[in-house]
C-alpha cells in the first residue's frame, strides 16, 4: 500500500488543514481519501474528526488504498538512485533512455527500472514530476504518492524547484553569463523540431560559462520555465548548438549522444520544509 507518516510541527494543526491547505490536495483525492478513511493516528485507527485540533509532535499515517502505477516492472534496466525518502524519489535517467513508456505494455525506459525499484521496497505508486528529453541524460524526480504528485507538479509550475543543466555546446562562447527570453513554437516543418518562434510559449533560460574547450565551451543552463528542447532551441539559436545535437546543428559525436546532462534539482521540501539540494556529476 502506497503511504507515507507526518508528525505535526506546531499545535492546532489539523488533518483538514493539512491536506486542503498546506498541501493542497486534490478533491478527488482528498475526497477518496475520507471515504476510505486511510488518515491513521498513533494507535493505528482511523482519525475520524478531521477538524480536531492536534498537538506538536502528534504521528500521522496518511495511506492511499487504491494508489498505483500501471508502469510494468523492468529489473534488467539498471538504477542509479540520488535521493529517496517516503515522498519523493531522484534517479539518473541515462542518455538514450526514454523517461517514460509509450504504451502500457513497454518497457525498457526509466519509468520500468523506478517502478521495479519501487515493488522492491513494498510499494506500487510512482510517478514522475517531470521529464527528460530521450537524448538528455540527468536527475529525474519522481512522486511516491498522490499527495506528493500534486504538490511538486504545482512547483515545477509555479518555477519552485531550480533545475540546471551542464552542457557542451560547439564553438567558443564568448559572452561569461547571459539570459534568453525567447518564445518557443513547433516547427510546421518538422514534427519533432522546435523553434524560437514569436507566436511560441514564453521561454526563459539563464546560462554562464563554466570553460572554453579548443572547439566546444562548457555552460550552466537554468532553467525558468520548461518548455520542449528549450535548452537545446535556445543555445542553437545563439549559435551554440549542444554538441551532438544534430536535431539542432550540433556536431556529430561518436556515441550519437548529445552532452546535456540534468545535474541539479534544489527546492524546499514541502514537507519537511527543510532546503533540498539534490547533485549528479556533470558530464
Amino acid at each position: 500500500m502506497t503511504l507515507f507518516h507526518y508528525k505535526t510541527s506546531e499545535d492546532n494543526m489539523t488533518v483538514e488543514y493539512l491536506l486542503k491547505d498546506k498541501w493542497q490536495g486534490g478533491k478527488k483525492t482528498v475526497h477518496l481519501m475520507r471515504m476510505a478513511k486511510s488518515v491513521l493516528g498513533q494507535d493505528g485507527e482511523p482519525v475520524d474528526d478531521w477538524r480536531l485540533p492536534l498537538p506538536e509532535g502528534t504521528e500521522l499515517v496518511f495511506t492511499f488504498p487504491e494508489a498505483a502505477s500501471t508502469y510494468i516492472s523492468d529489473e534488467q534496466v539498471e538504477l542509479t538512485v540520488l535521493f529517496e525518502d517516503e515522498h519523493i524519489l531522484a534517479v539518473v535517467k541515462p542518455a538514450g533512455m526514454s523517461t517514460h513508456p509509450d504504451g502500457p505494455r513497454d518497457t525498457g525506459t526509466l519509468m520500468n527500472a523506478v517502478m521495479a525499484h519501487i515493488k522492491k521496497n513494498g510499494g506500487v505508486y510512482a510517478e514522475h514530476v517531470h521529464r527528460l528529453d530521450k537524448g538528455t541524460s540527468g536527475a529525474v524526480l519522481i512522486a511516491k504518492h498522490p499527495i506528493a504528485k500534486a504538490l511538486f507538479d504545482r512547483m515545477i509550475e509555479n518555477n519552485e524547484i531550480k533545475r540546471k543543466y551542464t552542457a557542451e555546446v560547439d564553438g567558443y562562447l564568448k559572452r561569461p553569463k547571459g539570459t534568453i527570453r525567447l518564445p518557443i513554437g513547433k516547427d510546421r516543418h518538422h514534427p519533432a523540431k522546435r523553434i524560437v518562434s514569436m507566436s511560441g510559449q514564453s521561454a526563459v533560460t539563464n546560462f554562464r560559462l563554466i570553460e572554453r574547450k579548443d572547439e566546444t565551451s562548457i555552460v550552466e543552463a537554468e532553467l525558468e520555465t520548461g518548455r520542449t528542447h528549450q535548452i537545446r532551441v535556445h543555445l542553437s539559436h545563439l549559435g551554440y548548438p549542444v554538441t551532438g545535437d544534430t536535431l539542432y546543428d550540433g556536431s556529430e559525436t561518436e556515441d550519437g549522444n548529445y552532452r546535456l546532462t540534468a545535474t541539479t534539482l534544489s527546492f524546499i521540501h514541502p514537507f519537511t520544509e527543510k532546503q533540498t539540494l539534490i547533485e549528479m556529476s556533470t558530464i
